[in-house]
């Protein structure tokens, strides 16, 4: 399972030209589910998410996670993320889970992060527009 987390000042999900969900300070996380993904896994995936220090303290280190500045996420699921791309022009898709498993762990792990922070999320599978400031920029690959 991987997460891709952009830390932002703001991000939103479009869907069919309206709003559906927006955050203002925390982390944007993209989220790709692999074949062999779990429970387990996505549970880890969250602890390791909303504890990652990537937010400035008083000394301008990055020593504070999204739950010590009070800030959100919004969890977009991304199928692309567990892509494989080492070989010629056009990624391969046999890493990624089917998309009943992707979904169903998609919204394990949406449910978790919220029980941790204040949570938003996308439409699994629907066409979307994701608007961000990433803040830094600053953004890390976390995978369990």
């Amino acid at each position: 399972m991987i997460a891709l987390i952009q830390r932002v000042s703001e991000a939103s999900v479009t869907v069919e030209g309206e709003i559906i969900s927006e955050i203002r300070q925390g982390l944007l996380v993209l989220l790709g589910v692999e074949k062999d993904d779990d429970e387990a896994k996505a549970k880890r995936l969250v602890d390791r998410v909303t504890t990652y220090r990537v937010f400035e303290d008083e000394s301008g280190k990055m020593n504070k996670n999204v739950q010590q500045v009070d800030g959100e996420c919004l969890v977009v699921s991304q199928f692309t993320l567990p892509a494989d791309t080492r070989k010629g022009t056009r990624a391969g898709f046999s890493r990624g889970a089917k998309p009943e498993d992707a979904e169903r762990l998609y919204d394990y792990f949406s449910d978790l992060c919220e029980q941790v922070v204040p949570t938003a999320r996308g439409i699994f599978a629907a066409d979307m527009k994701v608007a961000l400031v990433n803040d830094g920029p600053v953004t890390f690959w976390l995978q369990v």
